[in-house]
């Protein structure tokens, strides 16, 4: 005969137990239920996002680029102050630069180039790299970030150079983008300093630089660069990626923008201004 549950006891007759059984042990600690979690308040979320990155994402439309004319005004002032300008990434022939890119991934060009030189002294070609195996590659650089995947892409994408395009970097960005660990950002450094194409290689830097100055206005990558490809001059497209890259890098940073010293703060209509 099956035996008959007890009924479970009321709210009111279980507080009455537990209060028993509290007088009943009193060196026990009182149960005190804990409290339901409290949601992270939003707007903590949003300050640890850089100023600039919640300006991009908080936009419900993407504001109106400046006019040409103004657009012309800020490369002319990045040509005067710099004419020739130039990547940080030390490289010796096409196919160190495709590594140099492919190693800088997440990672800053003085540590790339610290690990790069002495790989560069005995490894400047694929069949190099290659024969050097991805082992050795591995220990020259151990120092970067993402290292071990990274060594395997370099030593791949070194084959695959050999046996693909009879060891020669291909000066085409659909060939690139197969090769492993070069995506499309990749590929446009390697075909504007190697190959002198009139590319846009969008990072983070230049992303940031293109919104605030409102030259390319955008929510990914993808539209900045399409955008700064319709709208740069056709004179200063060469030289624009290196320009805007080095004004974000050193002058209109993420957290703290140096306003105070931009050459462009006068045309500048951003948010996150710091000076009149």
């Amino acid at each position: 005969m099956p035996v008959k549950k007890p009924n479970a006891p009321a709210p009111a007759r279980r507080a009455d137990l537990a209060s028993k059984s509290a007088k009943a042990r009193p060196n026990s600690p009182a149960i005190i239920p804990a409290p339901a979690p409290l949601a992270a308040p939003r707007s903590a979320a949003k300050r640890a996002l850089p100023r600039a990155v919640q300006a991009v994402r908080a936009r419900k439309s993407v504001p109106r680029a400046i006019g040409p004319q103004v657009i012309e005004e800020i490369f002319s002032r990045f040509h005067k102050a710099m004419p020739e300008p130039k990547g940080e990434l030390e490289y010796v022939n096409a196919f160190t630069l495709l590594v140099a890119v492919v190693l800088s991934a997440q990672a800053t060009d003085v540590g790339v180039n610290k690990a790069t030189r002495p790989l560069f002294a005995i490894a400047d070609t694929p069949q190099k790299m290659l024969a050097l195996g991805e082992e050795k590659v591995r220990d020259y650089v151990k120092t970067i970030g993402l290292f071990r995947t990274k060594a395997k892409n370099v030593v791949e994408l070194s084959r695959q150079l050999i046996e693909r395009f009879g060891g020669q970097v291909p000066g085409d960005r659909d060939a690139l983008v197969t090769l492993p660990g070069v995506g499309r950002k990749t590929a446009n450094v390697v075909l504007n300093m190697a190959f002198g194409h009139e590319t846009m290689a969008v990072d983070t830097h230049i992303f940031r630089v293109s919104n605030r100055l409102r030259l390319a206005p955008g929510k990914t990558p993808d539209q900045v660069e399409a955008g700064l490809e319709k709208r740069v001059p056709k004179h200063f497209r060469l030289h624009a990626h290196h320009w805007l890259i080095l004004q974000g890098r050193y002058t209109c940073k993420a957290l703290r923008p140096e306003c105070e010293r931009c050459i462009v703060s006068d045309l500048c209509a951003s948010a996150d201004k710091r000076i009149p």
